[in-house]
């Protein structure tokens, strides 16, 4: 019998799995007229950054932190957007549905994901209500998410 990997990024396939999810994730969300309003900016490079993001948080490369400005970063990329519970809770349906199908079926490994972006989606709601330019101060290091959620 194989050992679990020891890391979310390692258990879900790597940066490759990570872009199919945030892919086949945005594709469902352009299409949905309760989402769709909230990504109106949105570009493809989104895809990628989200895959980088995600990559980080799980314990893979530090790309997001490296090149991307971070925690903080991304946190200012949600001032603003007005993200209502109903979108909170839309955009939580459509990403379970594609962790089930762009993931491995493990069920720990899919609910901890889950469980993740249900964590990190409540954070981004908060943040959304402040205007652009909000002082977000120093939210520390990007957050790591394992076997055992938060650490």
């Amino acid at each position: 019998m194989s050992e679990k990997p020891s890391t979310l990024y390692e258990a879900v396939g790597g940066a490759d799995a990570l872009r199919r999810l945030s892919n086949t994730f945005y594709e469902a969300v352009l299409a949905d007229p309760v989402l769709a309003p909230v990504f109106a900016d949105f570009t493809p490079t989104h895809i990628e950054h989200v895959a980088v993001w995600l990559a980080e948080v799980f314990d893979g490369p530090t790309r997001f932190t490296d090149e991307l400005g971070g925690h903080h970063a991304l946190l200012r990329a949600h001032l603003g957007l007005q993200i209502t519970e109903e979108q909170r809770l839309r955009w939580m349906e459509l990403m379970t549905d594609s962790v089930a199908k762009e993931l491995p079926g493990d069920e720990l490994l899919q609910r901890r994901v889950v469980e993740y972006f249900d964590w990190g989606t409540k954070i981004a709601r908060t943040v959304s209500a402040d205007p652009p330019g909000t002082d977000v101060g120093e939210p520390g290091p990007t957050p790591r998410w394992g076997w055992d959620g938060l650490r």
